[in-house]
């Protein structure tokens, strides 16, 4: 049953209760789009010129695609500002797991009219997913000074708090308790602790790696200017934490960290309590 207040079970047109998104991929093509298109943000149809019911722009082409296989327990969404871009305003990848929760695999939100940064490519155009096939340094260079994180290609619509209460009304109104993630980078770790996320494993790390980032600390110590993603001054900001981790700043891998949500319940982690403000990019 739904934890949040106000919030009642999903149901299909018959009044059947829903408990998967493999059981509303089953349902009528518009009925499955109408139901998941109520985790989009209003304003990102607003900002993009979109109609909530049909989907297209004010020239009748489709922009937002939900690819829902029968038979399947996942969904991706695809928002374009133009149907021909290569790249999308808005991409959510959600999976249905073993033991009744919601896996949150990928959410992106980038501003289309904002400058592009090819992080994601190396240097003959070839995706290096997610950096992990090659870095192109030219590219994260101009990224970091023009304020965004690693693996952003673009600035965000700052659209991501707007989001996540309707996706997690989403989760709770199928009776599903526990949203389970796993954070690429630092800064996406530090964000989803702002929402209200634990760690299931990597809150060790996310320990260690303040202490280190304290004067005397070993990650402290590398800040030494030896490239410009280790300046000295780094360890204050998430961002600039996040570029030096990006860069190897530490002996292990960012890797394992993996974290959940409670629906309805608010963690009240902070692995980076000293950290200084910053202008957002998502």
């Amino acid at each position: 049953m739904p934890r949040l207040p106000g919030n009642d079970a999903l149901t299909d047109a018959t009044g059947r209760v829903l408990h998967s998104i493999r059981e509303i991929n089953a349902l009528s093509r518009p009925e499955c789009e109408r139901i998941y298109a109520g985790m989009l943000p209003p304003r990102l149809f607003a900002s993009l010129g979109i109609s909530p019911e049909t989907f297209c722009g004010s020239d009748g082409q489709r922009r937002v695609r939900f690819i829902a296989p029968e038979g399947l327990g996942i969904l991706r969404i695809e928002v374009r500002a133009n149907p021909l871009d290569l790249d999308m305003v808005f991409f959510l990848e959600l999976a249905d797991t073993a033991f009744r929760q919601m896996e949150l695999s990928f959410c992106i939100i980038a501003d289309p009219r904002a400058p592009r940064f090819d992080v994601d490519r190396d240097s003959d155009g070839r995706d290096n997913c997610f950096a992990t096939q090659g870095r192109n340094i030219p590219e994260e260079l101009r990224s970091m000074a023009a304020g965004l994180f690693p693996n952003q290609t673009r600035r965000g619509l700052h659209l991501f708090g707007e989001f996540f209460p309707l996706f997690e009304r989403f989760v709770d109104a199928l009776g599903i308790e526990m949203i389970v993630a796993e954070p690429l980078t630092y800064d996406n770790a530090i964000r989803y602790e702002k929402y209200g996320f634990d760690y299931t494993t990597g809150k060790r790390l996310m320990l260690e790696i303040d202490r280190e980032f304290q004067p005397r600390g070993e990650l402290f110590r590398r800040l030494d200017g030896s490239s410009p993603f280790r300046r000295p001054g780094m360890e204050r900001t998430v961002r600039g934490r996040s570029w030096a981790i990006h860069d190897g700043i530490m002996d292990e891998a960012w890797d394992e960290v993996k974290i959940y949500k409670m629906v309805g319940e608010h963690a009240g982690i902070n692995t980076f309590p000293g950290r200084e403000p910053e202008g957002g990019n998502v």
